[in-house]
């Protein structure tokens, strides 16, 4: 579950409805956002006096799949569902499970990562 972050995730969720519901949005989309995605990354590096094209080869021994394609599978993973944290916690309490471990997004757009088990 994607960490909600309001407006911001609203907005996500009508990008990438948009993205999934017909292949005219997907090359003005992918252009847009596709583009914002790489370039950020690309001046992050810069600035950081890092290796730009490092990030693009090193990416894929970190997480499995290309760069390209992680921004690709971003745009177009839809449903798209978010939560704040809280909420989470509230739901697995009321039906008996404790949590074990969390790990949050920092407030970012990220997933929230958690651990329950059943309270016996």
């Amino acid at each position: 579950i994607y960490n909600d972050q309001g407006r911001r995730s609203l907005g996500w969720k009508k990008v990438k409805k948009l993205y999934c519901s017909s292949i005219f949005w997907r090359v003005p989309i992918i252009g847009l956002f596709g583009a914002n995605i790489l370039m950020r990354g690309f001046l992050k590096d810069i600035l950081l006096l890092k290796n730009p094209f490092r990030r693009f080869q090193e990416y894929k021994k970190a997480r499995g799949m290309s760069y390209f394609t992680d921004i690709l599978d971003w745009l177009g993973g839809f449903p798209f569902e978010v939560a704040k944290p809280e909420a989470i916690l509230d739901f697995f309490r009321n039906k008996g499970f404790e949590l074990i471990k969390l790990k949050t997004a920092g407030g970012g757009i990220a997933n929230n990562e958690f651990v329950f088990r059943r309270a016996d």
